[in-house]
């Protein structure tokens, strides 16, 4: 059993080094997408242009927050949706056995009665 702990919490630390890497690097594509998107301007000045990159990082890392947590909230909601569905198949299964072992022994002590 405390092999299983182990694993969880070496599984939770995993997916937290994961979501953490792949969050600095969604920042990096972040900066250099807006660093792309302000260097045909060349009129602004440099003050200009560190604003101009500065909101565009703030606003891409937020609206991808945004998508993060719309993607983790339906995928709970799918998981619970398949748990569920999961739960009445099981139970329909252990039901059609439970019924077709009825009969089988409901024909079997008839058959032995003869």
């Amino acid at each position: 059993m405390s092999g299983l702990s182990e694993q969880g919490a070496a599984g939770e630390l995993g997916n937290a080094v994961e979501g953490y890497l792949l969050w600095q690097a969604r920042i990096a594509e972040a900066e250099q997408r807006a660093q792309d998107f302000v260097e045909p301007m060349q009129w602004l000045t440099t003050s200009q242009r560190m604003e101009i990159e500065c909101q565009y990082v703030s606003d891409t890392l937020r609206r991808s927050r945004q998508d993060l947590e719309r993607l983790a909230a339906r995928s709970m909601s799918l998981r619970a949706e398949y748990e569920h569905r999961y739960r009445q198949l099981r139970r329909r299964c252990l039901g059609l056995t439970l019924t077709v072992c009825a009969v089988f022994t409901t024909v079997a002590t008839l058959l032995s009665t003869l």
